[in-house]
């Protein structure tokens, strides 16, 4: 289980540990309900999810996770619950209310292309 500010998580937190934490300049203020709000709409990866994407070879940049989220914000405003999200060749499930991805896969590597317990699909 990976571990956020020494708690362990059900989640893989997207964070980037090397960058360092800077108060906003100028006139610009921040607050918690601010920032609280922000971090509640990054896309969260579940350990099984990550899992997959390290046996399957499957990276992720700052712009594919952009358009992940684009997808999952789309996905919300139809009132989507768990939704196939579709971006490349790979398809994403992702639990639109937790705002996490719960697997990811290869769709050249599938076998069968059988997707259950979804409420939508989403081409990112």
């Amino acid at each position: 289980m990976a571990e956020l500010n020494g708690i362990k998580v059900p989640f893989v937190p997207l964070v980037d540990n090397t960058r360092t934490y800077s108060p906003p300049v100028g006139n610009v203020k921040s607050t918690f309900d601010d920032i609280f709000n922000r971090e509640l709409e990054n896309i969260k990866i579940s350990s099984h999810a990550q899992k997959r994407l390290d046996s399957r070879n499957i990276t992720l940049n700052e712009v594919e996770i952009s358009k992940i989220q684009n997808a999952v914000q789309r996905a919300e405003m139809k009132g989507s619950k768990d939704s196939l999200v579709m971006m490349n060749d790979t398809a994403f499930i992702v639990n639109v209310p937790n705002r996490t991805i719960i697997t990811a896969m290869d769709v050249k590597e599938s076998k069968d292309n059988v997707f259950t317990n979804i409420d939508s699909v989403v081409f990112a």
